[in-house]
């Protein structure tokens, strides 16, 4: 170690000399020294996230790090994109563009049981007529799909599946995947060009780590590990990528140009290339062998440090597989297998309840602890009274648990033969856990709520909790905890009590917390910014979410207008129904919520929407049409066409439906919202014939 660090010291201090010890200019020594430490940090990626055998230590691993970050920011020119520096990506926000797959990724037809995949064995039989054929087995991993191009050995791009035909291009996020070579650098003989196709997924740990976090921060928890892969994979910031230790396992090679003729070698010559390629590949040639492999993985998956939900056949000749070729939506040649979901049995020990900020009550089983699917299982919940009661569930039942690709467990029935004979019902309490008033239930709602919303400690936490959070008013210094601390020490009692916090009351003592205290409190005057369309979400009206909230805002353009609105105005505004209407009425008819929007106002809250540059209207060629915009424009953003439509008396809606006008389609419009329109007989505009009707010229 002492040596490796005196050859880095010795390193440092040449670039102080005018050239190198051998004569050459420092650029070039250095262009030498990057290309050396790009190969060392390259292969110790390979051989830590790869094949897990790490040989070079952390120390080492930084240290060339931090030398060559060092080295591409005195010379810029020897910096390259694919770098292992990029490997911690950027807090630059990334704009997502579609991009057309060269060959469309289509999805796999889903069996989930075995008679479905004997099924599937005799078709291929008899599109291949007697010849005899081999089926490659896989583990179906359970994450995002991605498809990775590669020109001369270097990444290119990185493409969702999207809608099949068009993905997302995700490359500089995907760069952060440090199983995922930037550069080739093992083995030889990959083609000039080639697709591998795989799956991005978060590992159990990355998981857990990441769970962990956010509970500690008050934030909304993922419900598993392909959800909180998907959400990260399409995060805009590429640096968040990197925090949350995304990976990849490879299944497919695709090229004009393909090593072999059989699926199979594809791939291991592809994992001598430096690919991660997926654990426990094996090739049968029997109904038989398929079937042992099903049943040993459906156990020995457990043990993996990934998510699987199923194994993948694949006729594994290519000559074979265009012969069997493909229906309009999967191969005839491949088919998923699904694993059942994993189920347990456990008693119940009680029921309890919990009280949400909408004063929702939501029973909870507690159970005597199980494992399951890597877990233990203590809490599930149960929904509502209805849930209960079609259940038929008694006392201290036993209780079948399920978890399948889900975190969350769920109850999904009762095992009546371990009943008690003298067990009761369970039944729904009437009164709020919390604070003791009597429950109510909407007609039409599933839930009971506590109605009393301005003294039941749960909903008023819930509440403040929700203003606070990132989608709301972003006062991300706070969390439950303080938020929890506060209320308890009656220095806040509702949101608007936020604004009277002062750096005094936070002290510690002899002031050892003043820094963090006036942190705190500069956040809550900062918040002050945050537009109308995030303050009317988070003034918590019951019903109303983020887009719910920022479509009111933009019909209603301010508070005044907004709290005096009818029911028949309300019904106007694109997604609001009865049932929100209602909720909005009924808010601003609460003495008590007027009289905390009231004190919001007072300290300087956004209250009406925001006059963007330009914003004054320009004309009425759009008066009274709704128009929904949708695709990717040449001569404006989304953004800017947003504010021209208002400008010019549109409005703007999220959904078509038969109240739209048209839409305004650009390139890659979404096949699902073109298929709505036509259903409903929505016309199309493009972006030229819309500039014409509102008069504005190249």
């Amino acid at each position: 170690m002492a040596k490796k660090i005196q050859e880095l010291d010795l390193f440092a201090g040449a670039f102080g000399a005018e050239a190198g010890d051998n004569g050459e200019a420092p650029l070039e020594t250095a262009r030498k020294r990057v290309e050396e430490l790009t190969a060392l940090l390259n292969k110790a990626n390979y051989d830590y996230y790869v094949l897990n055998k790490p040989e070079m230590s952390d120390f080492d691993f930084d240290s060339r790090m931090k030398e060559l970050e060092a080295l591409e920011k005195q010379w810029p020119e020897l910096a390259d994109p694919l770098s292992p520096t990029q490997r911690v990506g950027s807090d630059l926000s990334n704009d997502f563009r579609q991009v057309a797959h060269t060959r469309p990724m289509l999805s796999l037809a889903n069996t989930y049981n075995e008679q479905e995949v004997r099924d599937f064995y005799a078709s291929v039989e008899r599109g291949l007529e007697g010849q005899a054929f081999e089926i490659c087995c896989e583990l179906k991993y359970d994450g995002l799909s991605i498809s990775l191009h590669y020109e001369d050995g270097k990444l290119q791009r990185a493409v969702t599946r999207g809608d099949g035909k068009v993905g997302d291009d995700v490359t500089a996020n995907v760069k952060t995947i440090r199983s995922i070579p930037l550069v080739l650098s093992q083995g030889a003989g990959w083609p000039r060009e080639f697709e591998i196709r795989g799956e991005v997924l978060m590992p159990w740990q990355s998981f857990y780590d990441l769970n962990a976090r956010n509970e500690s921060e008050g934030k909304e928890l993922f419900a598993n590990p392909r959800n909180a892969a998907s959400g990260t994979l399409k995060s805009k910031k590429s640096s968040v990528v990197a925090q949350r230790r995304l990976d990849a396992y490879l299944y497919y090679l695709l090229s004009d140009e393909l090593p072999s003729d059989n699926h199979y070698d594809n791939l291991e010559t592809a994992r001598s290339w430096g690919f991660q390629v997926g654990i426990g590949m094996k090739v049968v040639n029997s109904l038989e062998g398929i079937m042992e492999y099903i049943s040993y993985w459906d156990e020995a998956r457990k043990q993996l440090p990934v998510a699987t939900d199923g194994i993948v056949l694949k006729v594994n000749s290519l000559r074979q597989q265009e012969q069997l070729g493909y229906t309009a939506k999967s191969p005839r040649w491949a088919i998923a297998y699904k694993f059942k979901a994993e189920r347990a049995c456990t008693r119940l020990e009680e029921v309890t309840y919990q009280v949400g900020r909408t004063g929702a009550i939501t029973p909870v089983a507690n159970m005597q602890p199980v494992h399951l699917a890597g877990t233990t299982v203590k809490r599930a919940t149960l929904n509502n009274e209805d849930f209960i009661r079609s259940l038929d569930l008694h006392e201290h039942d036993y209780v079948y648990v399920e978890k399948g690709g889900e975190i969350i467990p769920k109850i999904v029935g009762v095992d009546v033969s371990q009943r008690e004979p003298s067990a009761p019902l369970v039944s729904f309490i009437t009164r709020c856990p919390s604070c003791g008033a009597e429950l109510v239930r909407y007609e039409g709602e599933a839930a009971h709520y506590c109605p009393n919303s301005g003294g039941c400690k749960p909903q008023i936490l819930g509440r403040i909790e929700l203003f606070i959070s990132r989608g709301a008013m972003n006062i991300m210094s706070l969390g439950d905890k303080i938020v929890d601390q506060w209320y308890e020490q009656g220095l806040i009692a509702n949101v608007a009590d936020l604004y009277e916090v002062r750096v005094e009351q936070l002290l510690g003592e002899g002031g050892s917390r003043r820094k963090s205290a006036e942190k705190v409190v500069q956040a809550i005057a900062d918040s002050k910014e945050v537009p109308f369309e995030r303050v009317v979400y988070a003034l918590g009206i019951r019903f109303v979410g983020i887009n719910t909230a920022v479509l009111l805002a933009r019909h209603f353009k301010d508070i005044d207008t907004l709290m005096s609105a009818s029911m028949e105005s309300l019904l106007e505004v694109e997604g609001v129904g009865e049932v929100i209407a209602q909720s909005v009425i009924d808010y601003f008819a609460d003495a008590h919520n007027m009289e905390i929007l009231n004190r919001l106002r007072s300290y300087g809250l956004q209250m009406s929407v925001a006059q963007q540059g330009g914003g004054e209207p320009l004309g009425d060629a759009l008066a009274g049409k709704s128009i929904v915009i949708s695709g990717v424009f040449a001569h404006h953003s989304r953004d800017e066409y947003k504010t021209l439509i208002e400008q010019y008396g549109g409005k703007n809606v999220g959904s078509i439906s038969g109240k739209t006008s048209f839409v305004l389609a650009g390139e890659n419009m979404g096949p699902s919202k073109m298929q709505k329109a036509q259903s409903l007989g929505v016309p199309l505009m493009s972006e030229d014939e819309f500039l014409k009707l509102i008069g504005e010229t190249e």
